[in-house]
This record gives structure tokens, sequence and C-alpha cells, in this order.
């Protein structure tokens, strides 16, 4: 019998507990198995426990949203957002200032009309 990519995941993560990337694979693949409770389990660690991790914040934004949690989504946006400008990360940056402006309301489109 063939060993899933989540069991592989989790036998990696026994020896590396503490792994960012790990918990972030583990987070996306239980997404993809729509298993949004341990998805949420693992960003949420993620943020908490590795704020540095930059990719978890879209993620977990975007994760909020779809649960219907708007104030949690712009929460984590914003929280990014200073964690990405402190890295100078600007690709992140911009991920999360675009996702942020569109929940808030503003469309990129909005600028067209001058």
């Amino acid at each position: 019998m063939e060993i899933s990519r989540l069991d592989k995941l989790l036998a990696f993560l026994e020896n590396e507990p503490e792994d960012e990337f790990l918990k972030y694979a583990l987070a996306t693949e239980y997404l993809r198995l729509n298993d949004t409770g341990k998805a949420l389990g693992y960003y949420e660690d993620l943020v908490n426990n590795h704020p540095g991790y930059t990719g978890t914040y879209y993620h977990l934004g975007k994760l909020y949203e779809a649960l219907g949690r708007k104030d949690d989504a712009l929460s984590i946006y914003e929280k990014g957002i200073e964690i990405t400008k402190s890295k100078r990360d600007m690709h992140a940056l911009s991920e999360l200032q675009g996702v942020y402006m569109n929940l808030k309301g503003f469309d990129d489109d909005d600028d067209d009309d001058y």
C-alpha cells in the first residue's frame, strides 16, 4: 500500500516538530483534503509560533474569508502586512495589500474611472 502525502508529512513532523515548512505543508494538505479545522490549526500555529513565515498570512486570511470570518481575515492581513514590511518581502507584501484592499471594498479597477 502506498503511503499518502499526508502520512509522509506527519511522519516528517514527528522528527522535526517545529519545522515551519512542514507545518505549512500540512496546513495546505489538510485544506486540499477539505479538512478546514486541521488546516486552520496548523495555520494558526504558524502565525502564533513562527510569525516570520510570511506565506501563512495570505492563506490563513483566505481561509478566514471562506469561513465567513471577515474581521479575523482583515486582522491577519494587517499583521502579515506589518511582518512582510519589516522583512522587506515585497512580493508577499503586495499580495497581502491586494487581498486586504479587496476585502475592505477597494478594487484595483476603482482608479480607472479618473
